[in-house]
C-alpha cells in the first residue's frame, strides 16, 4: 500500500513520487498521511539531491529546505525519502511514523546511527552520530537493504548525549 494524504486540501502532490517542479507548494509544507499497513505519518516537502533513492536518510536545512544525504558528523533535522528524488526535483520526505529506510545490517529495536555510507544508517554505535527520536522496527531485508524504522521528527547533533556541550 502507499501513504495517502489525509488533510482536506485540494491538489497536493502524491507521496512516493518525484516532481520536476515545486507544484506551487511552499517548501517545508508538512502534511499528515495514512497507510493501512504502516499507520499514520507526517511528511515534509523538500528539494531533492542526486543519489537519493527510496528510503534514503537525509538531513535538511530549514532555511532553504535543501537536503544532503546523511553522513558521519552531520547535524540537523533528519527525514527519509519516500521516492527517488534527485537534484532539480521535489518530493515528500517522512519525518514521523514508520517508513522503510536504507539500512546496513540492523537488528530490530536497535538505536539508529549515521553510517559511513551516504544515505544509509546502521545500529552500530558511532560516537556523536546517533539519530535521536528513531528506532529500528525490523531487521534489514538483505535484498532491498531496507528496514522498518520508527521516527518522530528525528535529528542529529554530532554529540554523544543530548546534554553534551
Amino acid at each position: 500500500m502507499a501513504y495517502k494524504i489525509t488533510e482536506n486540501r485540494i491538489g497536493l502532490p502524491a507521496i512516493g513520487e518525484a516532481y520536476a517542479d515545486a507544484q506551487n507548494l511552499p517548501l517545508g509544507t508538512i502534511v499528515q498521511a495514512s497507510d493501512p499497513d504502516r499507520g499514520s505519518g507526517e511528511f515534509i516537502w523538500l528539494k531533492g539531491l542526486d543519489s537519493t533513492v527510496l528510503g534514503s536518510w537525509v538531513t535538511y536545512n530549514t532555511d532553504d529546505y535543501s537536503t544532503a544525504l546523511s553522513a558521519a558528523n552531520a547535524i540537523g533535522p533528519v527525514a527519509v525519502a519516500s521516492a527517488a528524488i534527485v537534484t532539480g526535483e521535489y518530493g515528500w520526505y517522512q519525518i514521523d511514523g514508520k517508513p522503510q529506510a536504507k539500512a546496513a545490517d540492523v537488528a530490530d529495536n536497535g538505536r539508529v546511527y549515521l553510517s559511513g555510507s551516504a544515505g544509509v544508517c546502521d545500529d552500530a554505535l558511532v560516537a556523536g552520530d546517533r539519530v535521536w527520536n528513531a528506532k529500528w522496527a525490523s531487521e534489514d531485508d538483505t535484498d532491498t537493504n531496507l528496514a522498518d524504522v520508527e521516527i518522530a521528527r528525528p535529528f542529529v547533533t554530532d554529540k554523544n548525549e543530548l546534554g553534551d556541550t
